[in-house]
């Protein structure tokens, strides 16, 4: 099954350690890309965008994902600027300029003050599936396990210049806006275009490609988009988010019709998870329970250990390396400050494109 991959990420003045709208500039700029691949603007005039080209293999998207991150941030520092792989700022200007053009301006319309500072970046997961049906049961199977991606993918704890108390501060940004959180169950790919029609009619999102669920059938590709994790703090991480949603995804395409959990109790756990991440309880869908995080951890891998097939022990590796060495946000809070946090996911413009040590 093919994967790929969309990082957001943001620009930061070396000097103040805070974003700054310089976007399009740093956008011109980007050279040798690897196949496929593009870079975008965001909302914010602060972030960039870039998405990887089709993947076979996961050491395939790792290059990708390792070249992205080297040519956005050789653009950057062209610009004088950093690159800084974080799901929020940890230092932040209160109002930072929005990109120009007709569709923000339209979301900054509808939304108004909800839109203000708000510069949230997340790593995106598309996985291939043969068609919408296939892609709205996947996402129906994908509902139990999305707190746990989270858990596994929260880098955010700092915000405004402050720790927030959240493994992903992000979030719980994102969760202002209508229609967020996890898809609602959907038995066909009919009910789902029309609960997606709903929000568009009712005026609570801008657009059909504009639904902030954590996970959903790609409006623009043939594909199932999860998008629940925080930007990765280290290629790898993103890599670990991968592989673990194509076998999520691989396993759900045959399995039988997904149980029906209950919408509040997925809300306490994506919140759960959002709050203490890899370092405190996590709620279990199934059993409306807390656990230990680890051990949702260790059943996702159990569910998808025949779907894994040859990434098992690489998976398996970088779970282990992440329990070990902490999550994104365990690594920014080690690092004592936001502004260590900054100096620390700032992405170098040579080498892999990993985190400065």
């Amino acid at each position: 099954m093919t994967v790929g991959v969309e990082e957001e990420f943001l620009l930061v003045d070396p000097r103040t350690r805070r974003p700054v709208a310089r976007a399009a500039d740093v956008l011109a700029g980007v050279r040798d890309l690897p196949p496929g691949a593009q870079v975008h603007r965001e909302l914010s005039g602060a972030q960039v965008e870039f998405a990887s080209g089709v993947c076979a293999t996961l050491d395939e998207l790792r290059e990708h994902l390792a070249a992205g991150r080297r040519a956005l941030a050789e653009a950057a520092h062209a610009e004088g600027l950093w690159l800084v792989a974080s799901g929020t700022p940890p230092l932040a200007d209160p109002r930072p300029a929005l990109s120009a053009g007709e569709r923000f301006e339209r979301i900054e319309a509808v939304y108004r003050g909800q839109v203000d500072g708000y510069q949230c970046c997340g790593c995106h997961v598309h996985v291939g599936v043969p068609d919408r049906e296939t892609a709205v049961h996947v996402v129906n199977h994908l509902r139990r396990w999305l707190p746990t991606l989270l858990a596994l993918g929260g880098n955010s704890p700092f915000d405004r210049d402050r720790d927030t108390g959240y493994a992903s501060w992000r979030m719980m940004d994102q969760a202002r806006f209508p229609g967020s959180g996890v898809p609602p169950f959907c038995r066909t790919a009919a009910e789902h275009a029309d609960r997606v029609d709903r929000l568009v009619d009712s005026g609570a999102i801008v657009d059909a490609n504009q639904t902030f669920w954590l996970a959903r059938p790609s409006p623009r590709y043939p594909t199932v988009e999860v998008r629940v994790a925080d930007t990765a703090a280290a290629v790898d991480d993103a890599v670990l988010q991968a592989g673990l949603t194509r076998a999520l995804v691989d396993t759900a395409r045959t399995a039988g019709a997904a149980p029906e959990l209950d919408d509040q109790v997925l809300a306490a756990a994506v919140w759960s998870a959002a709050r203490y991440g890899m370092s405190g309880p996590g709620v279990d869908p199934l059993t409306a329970r807390r656990v230990p995080a680890a051990e949702l951890v260790e059943a996702l891998l159990e569910h998808v250990s025949d779907a894994l097939g040859d990434d098992r022990e690489p998976i398996h590796a970088l779970v282990r390396d992440v329990l070990a060495k902490g999550t994104g946000a365990q690594r920014q809070l080690r690092a004592g400050s936001p502004e260590a946090a900054v100096d620390l996911l700032a992405c170098t413009p040579t080498g892999t494109g990993s985190p400065r040590p």
